[in-house]
């Protein structure tokens, strides 16, 4: 099985209306919500009537808002109000400084807090840009998530990244075991990230591994810096146009792929 899950849903108008059309029209099965962006409201009402595609929580922890006040989380933002992306020094101020933590699992639970008051059922969870992948942050959603019906997280695992982190991504794969979280086994789409064009897609479908694999993309009508500032490499319109393609459909057909969503994994 393959879970195609759309990322940002909620970051921009154009992002939420690629995200419909590739769910009525194309292969797309999950999205993953940003509850802090600016377009969410119209994300969760087009979710709403969308009713083959599952959504989860994206939480944002870098480049992006917070959703409680800026004077609750000041130890998190910059001037700006905004989490920044040096996301090394971020994670060493996590894991040292007991204020920090304490304000990073008080944005974590809001998070959590304002998706379910989207009414929607919670399918899994992932965190903007991995940050999921720092232990303090695993165990903060771990820990959180148990309140709000965690039963799916994504294992960012891609089999074409470096030998050196496979001890670390099997450590995280067993902490979301032991902790009966659902996973997927692998991810297509780090190393594709903001490129993830028709070509791409096939390829990727056709090269599937074994289990049961997240093929992940950024699609929104228009592309780069229009979207967001730290985006304007990235060819979104490209990758919406990918996830409504024919020949994509085709390919997932002929090869007999199934697409499914995580809560699949959960009932499994």
């Amino acid at each position: 099985m393959v879970i195609i899950t759309a990322d940002d849903f909620g970051l921009h108008p154009s992002v939420n209306e690629a995200v419909e059309r590739a769910s009525r029209e194309g292969v797309l099965s999950c999205a993953s919500l940003m509850v802090g962006a600016p377009a969410t409201a119209d994300a969760v009402t087009r979710a709403h009537r969308l009713q083959r595609l599952k959504v989860g929580l994206h939480l944002v922890l870098a480049d992006g808002v917070p959703v409680l006040p800026r004077g609750e989380v000041s130890e998190l933002v910059g001037p700006d109000g905004r989490f920044g992306d040096a996301m090394v020094a971020d994670g060493v101020r996590f894991f040292f400084l007991p204020k920090v933590r304490r304000q990073l699992a008080a944005e974590i639970r809001a998070q959590f807090e304002a998706f379910r008051r989207t009414g929607l059922v919670l399918d899994h969870v992932n965190t903007h840009k991995h940050f999921h992948l720092h232990p303090t942050v695993l165990s903060l959603i771990l820990a959180i998530g148990r309140d709000f019906g965690l039963r799916a997280m994504r294992l960012p695992h891609d089999p074409l990244a470096p030998t050196w982190l496979k001890p670390w991504m099997g450590l995280v794969r067993w902490r979301l075991d032991r902790a009966g979280v659902a996973h997927n086994d692998y991810v297509v789409g780090i190393t594709q990230s903001g490129r993830f064009d028709e070509v791409a897609l096939l390829a990727a479908l056709q090269n599937l591994p074994r289990g049961v694999g997240e093929i992940y993309l950024h699609p929104a009508l228009q592309s780069g810096a229009g979207i967001a500032p730290s985006m304007r490499d990235y060819r979104h319109a490209d990758e919406l146009a990918a996830l409504v393609s024919p020949r994509v459909r085709e390919r997932i057909e002929s090869l007999a792929i199934r697409v499914g969503t995580f809560s699949e994994l959960v009932a499994a």
